[in-house]
């Protein structure tokens, strides 16, 4: 229904439907779209948002994975309940916020990222740390006898192994960032752009108010680079769920 709306002119598009448009406009409505919808400037930003968080979350939590998988006791049973935490608890967005400010980032990208390695950080320790549990520890061992230093053994042997289930994290935490309207209207909205507070925005505006047409043919524009790398790594989603999280 969205990309047959974003088809149509505004008199058809005001009850969206699946009916095809009697009347094609595709391209018109899609470079209105990017000519006035500021689409480049937001995807920008949430590139600048999206990359820094991604790395941050898969090297920290990978990390931290790797040594609450492979060293047991009780301190560190409570140390992974609560890594896996911030699953269920949601975040005080009040809190966030008024954190922030003490911090002096507030409103800012290094903000924003600090927010949603927080609140995914607890998805790569889920699914890493089960992944990791059935590596065999023989491999380690031999690369230790070998004289490898710990993060030798990690970056050569175990991290390679991890790149399932870090294509799972990846492609799960990018659904959430790029998608996210709630928390970054309250951390960066109007101070930077990205492409849901954008799309917020202008569709109160005049020229998307009500016009369908235009609304649908943004969404269809934003979704289309995840849409593509779901469509290539369904797979890899696929493993990483079943051998992370599962076992």
């Amino acid at each position: 229904m969205v990309v047959v709306t974003s088809a149509k002119p505004q008199a058809e598009a005001q009850n969206p439907n699946l009916a095809l448009p009697q009347q094609w406009q595709m391209l018109e409505n899609y470079r209105t779209v990017w000519e006035d919808g500021r689409v480049l400037d937001a995807f920008v930003g949430s590139a600048l948002i999206l990359a820094p968080t991604i790395a941050i979350v898969l090297t920290v939590g990978s990390l931290a994975s790797w040594i609450l998988a492979r060293r047991g006791g009780r301190v560190l049973a409570v140390v992974y309940a609560i890594g896996i935490s911030g699953i269920v608890l949601p975040p005080a967005v009040v809190t966030v916020v008024l954190l922030l400010r003490q911090l002096g980032i507030d409103g800012t990208i290094p903000g924003m990222v600090g927010v949603y390695v927080g609140m995914y950080l607890s998805t790569v320790i889920f699914f890493v740390t089960g992944f990791v549990r059935t590596v065999p520890p023989e491999l380690e061992e031999a690369a230790r006898v070998d004289g490898a230093k710990p993060l030798t053994v990690f970056f050569r042997i175990i991290l390679p192994l991890l790149r399932p289930v870090l294509a799972t994290a990846t492609i799960l935490i990018s659904l959430y960032v790029w998608n996210d309207v709630f928390y970054a209207f309250f951390v960066v909205g109007g101070r930077v752009d990205t492409l849901p507070l954008n799309l917020f925005q202008v569709a109160s505006a005049g020229l998307y108010l009500e016009n369908w047409h235009l609304i649908f043919a943004y969404v269809v524009l934003m979704s289309l680079p995840l849409l593509v790398v779901f469509a290539v790594a369904q797979r890899r989603i696929i493993s990483g769920v079943t051998s992370g999280a599962v076992k």
